[in-house]
């Protein structure tokens, strides 16, 4: 009788460790979507930021779209450009947003809330080098 006990317990201890391996399995693979995820957003604002401010590339934009393959992973970019200061006709200051959504990842990515439901954005703002009206 004894033994039953003792190996009924054994039994739900184990069944609670496998549980937490899952759990950190998924969550592990999860951090390595958003990982790449963030590496190409990254390396997409870093391309933004290289051309001059004056370049047709940063014009106001409501939204353009590519997809990117990047460590054999595909992911859907989505570019928004908005003019948020502009002074005598000209911008002069740009805000950047990237959002990425990696396309096929793993399990847990759609679930986690914090990933803002499957997708890394980031957001940057660039300036001219022309002077504000009041210099």
């Amino acid at each position: 009788m004894e033994t039953t006990i003792a190996l009924l317990i054994l039994m739900v201890v184990g069944l609670g460790a496998a549980s937490l391996f899952f759990y950190a399995a998924t969550n592990t693979s999860t951090a390595s979507d958003r990982q790449l995820a963030m590496a190409v957003a990254q390396q997409h604002i870093e391309e933004m930021r290289a051309v001059l401010f004056t370049d047709a590339t940063l014009n106001a934009t409501a939204g353009t779209v590519a997809n990117v393959t990047s460590a054999g992973r595909p992911y859907l970019v989505n570019t928004v450009i908005t003019d948020s200061t502009v002074v005598l006709g000209q911008p002069t200051l740009k805000t950047i947003t990237v959002r990425v959504t990696p396309q096929g990842a793993g399990p847990g990515w759609a679930r986690n809330v914090a990933s803002l439901f499957g997708s890394v954005t980031v957001t940057t703002e660039r300036s001219s080098l022309l002077l504000g009206p009041n210099r």
